[in-house]
């Protein structure tokens, strides 16, 4: 039988939505979209595409690891950008963060994104270790 666990941090911004930061599910993890929200004082970035990516990242990092999981343990990624051309900006920061066993991905460009963000990403992730829901992870 299998049993649906909500993944929260404080590590990451709260939802701005009805929705989970993440939710595991038997050995699974499937996190929701990140976009620049500055976790500390829940602020969206309005910085350049890099700025942006890393924060978007940065904060999928912080709640794929609040699952007991781990970026290289990401099996697929969507990437929702509302320019194309910033593609291999994106392409070169992503890279730095998923060095090896690099997931399955897709990229998709959109016409807008909440609060004009310029990218969104999320995932879903293999759980390798004992899920322990806290948070404060």
């Amino acid at each position: 039988m299998s049993s649906k666990e909500i993944v929260k941090t404080n590590k990451a911004p709260d939802a701005i939505g009805p929705y989970s930061q993440a939710v595991k599910i038997n050995k699974m993890v499937f996190l929701s979209g990140q976009i620049a929200i500055d976790p500390n004082n829940q602020q969206f970035i309005d910085g350049d595409i890099e700025t942006q990516t890393k924060r978007v990242l940065d904060n999928l990092k912080a709640v794929v690891e609040a699952s007991g999981s781990s970026l290289e343990s990401v099996v697929k990624t969507t990437i929702y950008l509302t320019n194309i051309d910033d593609f291999s900006k994106v392409n070169e920061i992503y890279a730095s963060y998923f060095s090896s066993g690099k997931p399955a991905r897709s990229t998709v460009c959109v016409a807008a994104l909440p609060k004009n963000a310029k990218i969104e990403i999320d995932a879903i992730a293999e759980m390798r270790k004992q899920f322990k829901q806290s948070n404060d992870v």
